[in-house]
């Protein structure tokens, strides 16, 4: 069916929580966007990651901290209760309802337009409704594509048609399965493996590397091990999956070391780019691929094409899409108005941040908070480093926190330059920790001047001190 034709400043197809971001800054940059969905505005985060697995978790990690402390530990006395958690989970997903978010995009001066954008050529997209209904879209300056990644599923033969569970899935099931196997041991798969353990699955995960979290410091993938084991959970390392089969109403996984069954099987081994039906072929681009682009988000080789957030393959977190957004919306404006760019590191208009200063914290018990480079990364970039740990629980403002408080602090310092590269915090509670970490990176306080930003007593944050007195001798 023909449509109408519409004209904007920029066109934003996907309208998650980067497509928002980026129409939102060039919308006040004085530009007009129009963004393209055919599901929830908000996207993945707002849905089926960040605040579902989030909430989750949390009456998890709460009840933990109060069986930590005696004489908190004494009022405990029932157990976590799953459906007033599921409740508190759907709350914050609006109920799958997304019209809090329409309002907003709406009040924002942001015109939205429900259906399946494809490239068409050269700053040109088609919009197909769900009754089939095209509108044709030009962009004057930017076409900006935010439509994410998906859930990868591995080449293991029969795993396409068990059914598996994704994110998406674990995320949102209305009920623990009796048996949960976890195909993968990275941030999702130990996010998910802690919540539905805690809320009644027998949860197994089957991780093909030896070591939960590789992306990580070594020490908090093996606390984390540690804890799920504790918690009832079977964790096993340096296992490959070579075939899936239903079994009657349960999922039959086949290793090396034999079979192991389960209700249902979550998938999270990795993302997958969103572009095999965006119509990247039109403008000289390989379907499925990441979109490679340069610092300022631009996709290589053509100038109106911008690539931001999972979709780009670069940082896929939500708070780092975001900040592309921000970047890229930023040039966006910039290059309309015929400004200059600036694309030297930490100008208004670039990412330098995805490349040495992420931060990212995984929700598990104990909490993984990191920021910058790993000591191997370090290693791998040829920087001269020295690392320093030092135990949390040794720290008074942790020993209040939590009776047996166990935890490390990892920091990777450039000893030439004596700055921080990285920081890695293991332990409960640890993410709010972050933030200082990040600051301190991304503004290459010297090691000098932090000394003198005396941490407060009896606070966990204490372990800066004990840190830098460490790496002084």
């Amino acid at each position: 069916m023909s449509g109408e034709e519409r004209t904007y400043d920029v066109v934003v197809l996907g309208a998650g929580s980067t497509g928002e971001n980026v129409a939102d800054v060039v919308v006040r940059g004085g530009l007009s966007a129009v963004l393209v969905e055919p599901e929830l505005v908000g996207g993945e985060c707002s849905y089926w990651a960040c605040m579902p697995s989030k909430t989750l978790l949390r009456g998890t990690e709460v009840l933990a901290e109060a069986r930590a402390v005696a004489g908190a530990a004494e009022a405990v006395t029932g157990e976590q209760d799953v459906a007033a958690t599921l409740a508190r989970r759907d709350s914050f997903t609006s109920h799958w309802d997304d019209s809090g978010q329409v309002e907003w995009v709406h009040g924002a001066g942001i015109d939205l337009l429900r259906g399946t954008g494809r490239l068409d050529g050269e700053r040109t997209v088609v919009v197909t409704a769900e009754d089939g209904t095209r509108t044709r879209l030009t962009a004057r300056h930017a076409v900006a594509v935010c439509t994410g990644s998906a859930a990868a599923v591995p080449p293991v033969e029969g795993l396409a048609d068990v059914s598996a569970w994704g994110p998406r899935e674990a995320t949102s099931a209305t009920a623990a399965p009796a048996r949960l196997l976890v195909l993968g041991g990275g941030y999702v798969g130990c996010e998910m493996a802690t919540a539905w353990q805690a809320l009644g699955s027998q949860v197994t995960v089957l991780q093909r590397g030896e070591r939960l979290l590789p992306g990580v410091e070594p020490q908090a993938g093996e606390a984390v091990a540690e804890s799920l084991r504790k918690a009832g959970v079977d964790v096993r390392l340096g296992t490959e999956v070579t075939a899936a089969r239903r079994d009657g109403t349960g999922v039959v996984l086949t290793t090396a070391d034999g079979e192991v069954r389960g209700d249902e099987v979550l998938v999270a081994v990795g993302r997958s780019a969103r572009t095999a039906d965006i119509g990247a072929g039109t403008v000289g681009l390989e379907p499925g691929e990441y979109l490679s682009v340069d610092a300022t988000l631009q996709v290589e080789g053509i100038p109106w094409l911008y690539g931001v957030g999972d979709v780009n393959g670069r940082q896929q977190l939500t708070h780092m899409g975001k900040y592309q957004a921000r970047q890229a919306g930023a040039a966006i404006v910039a290059r309309a108005r015929g400004e200059q760019v600036d694309t030297a590191p930490w100008s208004p208009f670039v990412d330098t941040a995805d490349d040495v200063a992420t931060p990212s914290v995984v929700f598990t018990d104990p909490q993984v908070a990191s920021v910058g480079r790993t000591a191997a990364q370090a290693q791998e970039a040829g920087l001269p480093h020295r690392v320093v740990e030092y135990p949390i629980g040794s720290i008074a403002g942790a020993a209040v926190f939590a009776d047996g408080y166990t935890g490390t602090a990892i920091a990777v310092v450039d000893t030439e330059r004596e700055v921080l590269l990285g920081m890695t915090f293991v332990g409960p509670a640890v993410a709010e920790l972050l933030h200082a970490a990040t600051i301190a990176v991304v503004a290459e306080v010297p090691i000098a001047r932090l000394w003198h930003a005396v941490p407060a007593y009896p606070t966990i944050s204490e372990i800066w001190l004990r840190l830098l007195e460490t790496y002084r001798g």
